[in-house]
Parts: C-alpha cells; structure tokens; sequence
C-alpha cells in the first residue's frame, strides 16, 4: 500500500536511493580493509571517483524515474486544465495509476465530465431560451441596474432601433434619459427600480399606442435591472374606441326616430292636431321616421351578414358601360332640381367584368352617388368615369365618382368606411340624411368581388372615390 503512495513513493525512492551507494562504497572499500592506506593514495582517489561517477548515474536514474512518475502527470494535469479553461471540455487526462496522482486523474476527468454535461445542458436552456424570445410576437428588453441593455429579442431590437431614430423633445415636454432606457419607459423603469413590483402602462409613441409590462430582476432580494414585454395595441384601441362610437352612434340613430315617433303619436292621441292638414302632417311625419328606422335596421342586418360572409351574390359577366348610364339616369333628374351637373366619360369599348353581382354593383354605385349628393352644393358637379387598367400583372376596370363637394378633412380618411363615422361631426344624420352605413357597405361589397377602393380628397375641392374591379373571374 505504501508503494501506491506518492509519499510512499519519494521515501522508498530516497532509501533505495542511500542503499545502493552504501552498498557500492561497502563493496569497492571491502577489499581495501587490510591494506596500508599510506602509499595507495592513487588507488583512494581512483576509487571516490569511480563512487561518485556511480552515484551520479543512480540519482540521474532516479530523477528520471521521479520525473514519470510524479512531475509529468502533473503536466498533463495542468494542460488539461488550461484546454478546459479555454472551452474545451471534452478534454480528459489519460492517467492509469493508484496512488493519489491517479486518483487526482480521475477526479479531474469525473469533474470535466460532469462540467460538459453541465454546460450542455445550460445551451440547451439558453437555445431553448433563446427560441422562445425569438418566437414571440411581443418585444422584450432586459435592463440592467445602469440602464444598459442586457438582453433583448429581434422585435425589441427593431423597437430600440426605430424609437433611437426618434426626437423625443417634439414628443414630451421636457427629455428624459438613464442609460439605454427609452423615453417611454423611463418613468416605468425608475418606478421598478425602487419599488421592487411588476408595473403596467398604456404609452403613446408618436402616433402609435404600446402596451408594456415591466417586471424587476432580482437577485438576493436586491433588485438588479428589469426586463419589459411590449406590445403594440395601435389598432387595438381604435377598434375599442370605433366600437364605444357604434354603440354610441347606433343608440343615437334609434333613438331619434323613436323619440319622434313617440312624440307625433302623443300628439295625435291627445288630438292637439286641431285641423285635418295637420294631423296628415303628423301621420307623414310618423310614416317618413319609420321607414327611416327600416332602411336603418335593413342595412344594419345586410352589412352584418356581409361581414360574416353570409350574403349571398349572383355572380355572372356584368357591362359596366350599361350600368353606369342606368344609375346616371336615376339620378339625372334629383341633379337637376338641385342645380348640380351630373356628367360620366366612358370608353366606346365595352367594359365587361367577367364576375360580379350587378344589382351589388348597382348599390355600390347609388351609395356613392347619394353621398356626392349630400355634401355637394348647387351649381358645383359630379363626374363619373371608367377605364381599363392594369395593375401588379392583372387587368382591372377602374371607376371614378368625383364630386366638386366640400371634401373630407385628411385625418379622417382612414375611418370613413367605418360605421356611423362622420367627417364632419358638426353635421347630424337627420340633416345630411343616410344612415350612416353607405360607406361601411360599399367597401364590403367591393371586397367580395376582390376588388380595391380608395378615396383622395381636399378641403373645399372635392373628393374622388376610386373603384378597381377585376376583369377576370377566379
């Protein structure tokens, strides 16, 4: 067991070491014992020579020996420990001895092992990680305690980039700043920071609205940065507030008609019509409310149906040159009471789409018409056109209605085929009449047919609606 030992090892050696050279003077100096010392001087210092050319062979012996066993696995060790500080853990000592080297040995390559499995395991977490952040729809920034980013996936990095590009003095009043933290964020940071709680904010940014949830990192109880989920809820909140509008504008409509049918009804029962004349202006009164509540209601269910994809359309080739005199017609004789001319420019050739519903079409065309009508003041004109286009490779029919009216203020453009919506929101439904659904139905019959619409309008010029059917059929 002593011989399994380095310890054990470096005494046996050192013994065996004295041994050998006791043993060696002993044999040289033997033969010398009884002889006169006093005229062999040559034969004395022949012998230490030979002693210590001996001696020298068995320590060089030795050393060497010393040297394999203990010095160079201790290289080994060393190197080894150097490749795995460098990343290289796969990285083993090939030591095969018992002693306390050999166990040493093993020890390290138990340590690596375990060290490789644990590294393994902490990419898979951090590529598992990683795929995760990467995956998400919502962006995520990590701060440190300095405000400095720690960690971010590509849509926080996208953020970061585009609001970096962004004056933040035109946006807030005064410009607040800690390390890489945004603006927006700054006030929730802070607020992190020292309370140590999850925070949640609505922030505007320029035209855009981002929803952001910003939890602490802690570590020992201590906070060390915080990491923010954001979300962009832009159309979010349009839609919740188009939504509040409908209700809204929905309950109004109603009750409007309501209210007066409520009221002339009273009035008739309580017979404070004193002549015939009267009361027949009463009932035409009553009469004329309710039919406008029906067309109310009416197109409430059919723009309803359109959105749930319910309607139902006849589809077949339809003569758009046809259509369009015939809906002219129908409404040559209301411009000429109002005093506005009512003109159309189209092409000898037929324009023929090779799907579509007319009568759908037809609708289309009369709302349009009828919403020129209402904000188009006498002696001004309104103008149709049509016209064969190509666009993006596929040929497409292109209709104009364009009216000479009092147009449509430009932040308004993007919500006018919303429901109820209205542009000029001093003008009440009753005196520019409709619904309020025109538009709302016009956009959803034309994108049943896979068609496009746009509007341009100017302040005090006009507007132009633009449709673009497709010729083909698919």
């Amino acid at each position: 067991m002593l011989w399994r030992s380095v310890v054990g090892k470096l005494w046996i050696t050192i013994i065996l070491l004295v041994a050998v050279i006791l043993i060696t003077l002993g044999m040289f100096l033997l033969q010398y014992v009884d002889i006169a010392f006093a005229n062999s001087q040559h034969e004395i210092k022949a012998l230490f020579i030979y002693t210590g050319v001996i001696g020298f062979l068995l320590t060089t012996f030795f050393a060497f020996f010393l040297i394999t066993k203990i010095t160079q696995p201790l290289m080994q060790l060393k190197k080894a420990a150097d490749l795995i500080s460098q990343g290289e853990y796969r990285t083993r000592v090939p030591i095969r001895s018992s002693d306390e080297i050999g166990e040493l040995a093993n020890t390290f390559n138990h340590m690596g092992s375990e060290l490789e499995t644990l590294i393994k395991d902490l990419n898979h977490e951090k590529d598992h990680l990683s795929s995760v952040l990467r995956s998400m729809a919502d962006a995520v920034i990590t701060f440190d305690a300095s405000g400095n980013v720690i960690l971010t996936n590509p849509q926080g990095q996208k953020i970061m980039e585009q609001w970096s590009n962004l004056d933040w003095s035109e946006e807030a009043g005064s410009h607040k700043t800690f390390g890489e933290v945004p603006e927006p964020l700054y006030e929730l940071y802070r607020t992190v920071l020292r309370e140590g709680r999850d925070l949640s904010a609505k922030v505007h940014v320029h035209d855009g609205v981002w929803s952001i949830v910003m939890a602490p990192l802690k570590s020992n109880e201590s906070v060390r940065g915080s990491v923010a989920v954001m979300r962009n809820v832009t159309e979010e909140v349009k839609l919740e507030k188009l939504r509040k509008d409908f209700v809204a504008n929905v309950s109004h409509e109603i009750r409007t008609p309501l209210s007066m049918l409520q009221g002339y009804s009273e009035a008739l029962l309580d017979d404070i019509a004193a002549s015939p004349e009267e009361r027949k202006e009463l009932v035409q009164v009553i009469h004329d409310e309710s039919l406008r509540m029906g067309r109310l209601v009416k197109d409430l269910l059919d723009l309803a149906r359109m959105e749930a994809g319910h309607i139902e359309m006849s589809f077949h080739q339809v003569e758009l040159n046809e259509l369009i005199r015939r809906v002219h017609r129908k409404f040559q004789v209301y411009a000429k009471e109002r005093g506005i001319v009512l003109r159309y420019d189209l092409p000898e050739t037929p324009l023929i789409v090779e799907a579509a519903d007319e009568d759908r079409l037809e609708q289309v065309l009369t709302n349009l018409l009828d919403n020129a009508f209402r904000h188009t003041p006498g002696e001004a004109g309104i103008f149709i056109s049509a016209s064969l286009t190509l666009k993006n490779g596929t040929s497409y029919i292109e209709v104009r209605i364009k009216d000479e009216g009092q147009g449509i203020p430009r932040e308004d453009l993007p919500y006018i085929f919303e429901r109820f919506y209205k542009a000029d929101k001093a003008r009440t439904r009753a005196s520019a009449g409709g619904t309020g659904l025109g538009l709302a139905i016009v956009k959803n019959i034309i994108e049943s047919h896979r068609g496009i619409i746009d509007v341009e309008s100017q302040i005090g010029v006009g507007t132009t609606f633009r449709l673009l059917l497709p010729v083909e059929a698919k």
